[in-house]
């Protein structure tokens, strides 16, 4: 493999390794040697893991498992977190440094399990399963390192993308770097560029809480500093305005004193005037005052006068009352009947006053001047 192939690798070429090549195959001549011309070389083994992550990851997605309505929202402010890692992993350095700069009054527990090896798979099954089934912390982080696709297929292992689609505590991964993604990243509630960033999301809630209590505080003390002003500024007003109490009785006592003068002078000259209007009353009176005695004659001569009238009229008026009350008696109907006459009427109450209302057999009711009787018609006769 020539130099410039061999630059273009993603791995160091070390004795011992296990490779698939893409040659051209040719034979020297000369010494009959057999050569083969390497253009391009991967690490044995690479092809079949792709392969079984292809499977595996259709598979689960069949089931449904990558669904979005499936992952559990992140807790904003989690109030402890849950590291699922292997102890030496630089991984667990790299969150521990980010949360004790970003969220340092956060407790983490450690799940620590392995993550590279035959055994990594299960292991790390379990450790998840175990946080699960404790329940001391309300969000997960599943994490490691960056390295090769077999050095992370722990995570690409059906059991533990099944853990974690069970387990009731949200889980971020953050696993490898940020061009690797496993199975698990797919399954997970949330996936993290790197254990960092997902140290990171998982304090994302404390540093915007942190930022916005910052502005607060900001607007705060310039709110208090305007409204200190205001009042500096309201005091130096009213300050100006303010007069000693002993100035201000001064004050008053001077403006009592003036208008007091003021009114004992208004006063004078009210009862001055008062004065003179009451003597231009009592001239205007004496010029106009009645003679009673004169008065007193015309009253009586008016008396005498209404009292004679009154008796005329009065005399007059009883002499037409009683014609008017004769004439009334005499048209009376009680009086006609005292002079022999009779009313008659049916039995229905009307008055007769024609033979014709009447037939053989009615009863009648007949009213005299004195008392009354009932008849019966047994004949009638015309005019």
């Amino acid at each position: 493999m020539f130099r410039n192939r061999a630059q273009l690798l993603p791995f160091r070429i070390q004795d011992g390794l296990r490779v698939e090549v893409r040659a051209l195959v040719t034979i020297y001549e000369a010494r009959g040697g057999f050569q083969l011309n390497v253009e391009s070389m991967r690490q044995a083994g690479i092809g079949a893991l792709y392969e079984a992550f292809s499977r595996l990851r259709d598979k689960l997605e069949g089931e449904g498992l990558f669904a979005p309505e499936r992952r559990q929202p992140l807790p904003r402010y989690p109030r402890r977190i849950g590291i699922v890692t292997s102890l030496q992993a630089a991984a667990l350095h790299d969150i521990l440094a980010s949360l004790s700069r970003r969220a340092p009054h956060l407790p983490v527990i450690i799940y620590p399990t392995l993550v590279q090896g035959e055994a990594a798979g299960a292991n790390i099954a379990d450790a998840i399963r175990l946080a699960a089934n404790r329940a001391e912390c309300d969000l997960l982080l599943v994490s490691r390192g960056g390295g090769s696709i077999e050095d992370l297929w722990a995570f690409n292992e059906e059991g533990v993308v099944r853990a974690i689609d069970a387990c009731r505590i949200p889980v971020i991964t953050g696993i490898g770097h940020e061009t690797d993604t496993t199975i698990a990243d797919l399954v997970a509630d949330c996936r993290a560029a790197t254990p960092t960033a997902a140290a990171e999301l998982a304090s994302a809630g404390y540093v915007e809480a942190q930022g916005e209590l910052l502005r607060l505080a900001t607007a705060l003390v310039a709110e208090a500093r305007r409204g200190l002003q205001d009042y500096m500024q309201r005091i130096d007003l009213l300050g100006r305005r303010l007069i000693h109490p002993g100035e201000r009785l001064a004050r008053l006592r001077a403006e009592i004193s003036h208008l007091a003068t003021r009114l004992v002078a208004g006063l004078g000259r009210r009862i001055t005037s008062g004065l003179a209007d009451l003597q231009r009353i009592k001239a205007r009176f004496a010029l106009s005052s009645p003679d009673i005695r004169f008065a007193q004659r015309n009253l009586d001569e008016v008396a005498l006068r209404m009292r004679t009238a009154s008796s005329a009229g009065l005399y007059r008026h009883r002499n037409r009352l009683e014609r008017l009350a004769a004439n009334l008696n005499h048209l009376a109907p009680h009086a006609v009947l005292q002079r022999g006459y009779s009313l008659v009427r049916k039995a229905d109450g009307s008055i007769v006053n024609a033979a014709s209302q009447l037939v053989t057999g009615d009863s009648l009711h007949l009213s005299f001047g004195q008392g009354e009787a009932d008849a019966l018609v047994t004949r009638l006769r015309d005019n």
